[in-house]
């Protein structure tokens, strides 16, 4: 099929279509990709570091990043302290 014709059925532009060709993968993507790799290394090698200790842990090695940022990740990838508060069902 036509590249333009699957497009126009999708909904995408074509100049999208060759951009994500050239690159399907973003260096923002890249990027998280190695944090989220060096997180898990953290996390397993101290299974009770939640994300600020992990935060801390990433700073040590030379990454520039918010508390924020790491929060994120970690919450994404489920990355949670063995120590980790529960919820209550109690409003």
């Amino acid at each position: 099929m036509p590249v333009a014709v699957t497009c126009r059925v999708l909904g995408f532009s074509k100049q999208g279509y060759y951009a994500w060709l050239a690159e399907p993968v973003s260096d923002r993507d890249w990027d998280e990709a190695h944090l989220i790799n060096a997180a898990y290394d953290a996390h397993h090698d101290d299974p009770a570091f939640g994300y600020r200790l992990i935060s801390g842990e990433l700073a040590d090695q030379g990454y520039v990043l918010s508390e924020r940022w790491v929060w994120r990740l970690c919450s994404q990838q489920g990355l949670w302290s063995v120590f980790a508060k529960k919820k209550s069902k109690r409003p």
